[in-house]
C-alpha cells in the first residue's frame, strides 16, 4: 500500500489533537494539499487557515507558542522555508519557541508544479539556523512516530513531507529517536545513507545489485545528525554514499561530509542528489529518472563506485 507523507501527518495531527489540548493549527490556504484538514475536521476551534501569508503565519505561530501553545503549522516546503524564512529566524528560533513547522511538497516529486514548487534548499536553509531540529521521515509509520515525537521536543522543528505516495518501509511499528539513524540493511563495502522517498528507491536499487550488497541507513533526522553512526560506518566501509532529493550542498550530504571532516576518519564520500541545478515541470517519476534519483540511476552510480 502506498501513501503520501503529507497524508500521514494529518491523520497522526488529527489523533495527536484529540490528545493534547495545547496545541493549534495553522496553515496558509493550503489544508487540503497539505491535509491539516483532517484536524480542522476533529478540532475546527483549534485550526486557523492564516490565508496565502507565510511570514505573518510564522509570527502568529511565534505569539501563539509564546503564550504557551504548541504550534504545528503547514505549507508547501518551498513557501514555509523560503518565503517565511526571517520570520523563522528571528520570531522562532531566537527565543527558542514551541512551533513545529510541517511542510510538505518537498523536492522533485512535486511534479508537474516545475522549479517554482519544487524546494531543494529548504534542509539547508532550517539545518542553518540555531535550535531548529530537521527531520525527514520516510513512510507513513515513521511520519506518524516523528509527529507525535516533536510535540514533546523543546524548541523549533522542521518536518519535511512528499506529496507523492510512497510504499511502506516499515510493516511493523517504527521505533523512532530523535538523532538517530536505523540500518535497514547490513552489507559491506558500501554504506548508502538516505532519507524520504530516496530510502525506498535505495532499496529497490539495493535488490537488483549483482556485484554488491550495500549497507542501507534511513536518515529521519537531518539535524541533529547521528555521528556515532557515521563514524562506525566510516571505519567499517570503504565508501559512503548519501542519497536525497535536495541539493548536495546544505543537507543530509553535507551533514555527513561534516562529521567526516571534523573525524578526520579516511572515508570516501559520494553524494547523489540535485547537482547545483533546478527541477522542471514533469511527471514525478519522469523526473527522478532525469535528475539520476530513480531506483535504476541509483543501482548503477553505486556499483560503479565500488569496485
Amino acid at each position: 500500500m502506498t501513501i503520501a507523507t503529507r497524508e500521514a501527518y494529518g491523520k497522526a495531527l488529527a489523533e495527536l489533537m484529540l490528545e493534547k489540548k495545547d496545541i493549534v493549527v495553522l496553515d496558509a490556504d493550503l489544508s487540503k494539499s497539505t491535509k491539516t484538514v483532517e484536524a480542522k475536521k476533529v478540532c475546527p476551534d483549534r485550526h486557523f487557515n492564516l490565508g496565502i501569508a507565510e511570514g505573518n503565519m510564522m509570527s502568529v505561530a511565534a505569539g501563539l507558542a509564546a503564550s504557551g501553545k504548541i504550534v504545528y503549522a503547514s505549507s508547501f516546503a518551498v513557501f514555509a522555508a523560503g518565503r517565511a524564512f526571517e520570520q523563522i529566524r528571528n520570531s522562532i528560533c531566537y527565543p527558542n519557541l514551541n512551533v513545529k513547522i510541517c511542510a510538505t511538497h518537498a523536492g522533485i516529486s512535486v511534479g508537474e508544479d516545475g522549479a517554482s514548487h519544487q524546494a531543494i534548499e529548504d534542509l539547508a536553509l532550517m539545518r542553518s539556523l540555531p535550535n531548529m531540529k530537521v527531520f525527514q521521515p520516510c513512510d507513513a509509520k515513521e511520519t506518524k512516530a516523528v509527529i507525535k515525537a516533536v510535540y514533546a521536543m523543546e524548541g523549533p522543528c522542521y518536518v519535511r513531507l512528499g506529496r507523492l505516495g510512497v510504499d511502506e518501509v516499515y510493516e511493523s511499528e517504527c521505533h523512532f529517536e530523535c538523532g538517530k539513524g536505523v540500518i535497514l540493511q547490513e552489507g559491506e563495502k558500501a554504506a548508502i545513507l538516505c532519507s524520504g522517498l530516496m530510502v525506498q528507491e535505495t532499496l529497490k536499487a539495493a535488490a537488483q545489485m549483482k556485484t554488491l550488497k550495500p549497507t542501507i541507513v534511513n536518515m529521519p533526522t537531518i539535524k541533529p545528525i547521528d555521528k556515532e553512526l557515521i563514524e562506525k560506518l566510516a571505519c567499517t566501509h570503504e565508501v559512503l554514499i548519501t542519497i536525497e532529493e535536495h541539493s548536495i550542498y546544505g543537507g543530509l550530504g553535507s551533514a555527513v561530509a561534516e562529521v567526516l571532516a571534523e573525524s578526520g576518519l579516511p572515508c570516501r564520500l559520494e553524494r547523489m542528489g540535485m547537482q547545483d541545478t533546478f527541477g522542471r515541470s514533469g511527471k514525478p517519476m519522469e523526473l527522478l529518472a532525469y535528475y539520476g534519483l530513480d531506483a535504476k540511476h541509483i543501482q548503477k552510480y553505486v556499483e560503479s563506485r565500488v569496485k
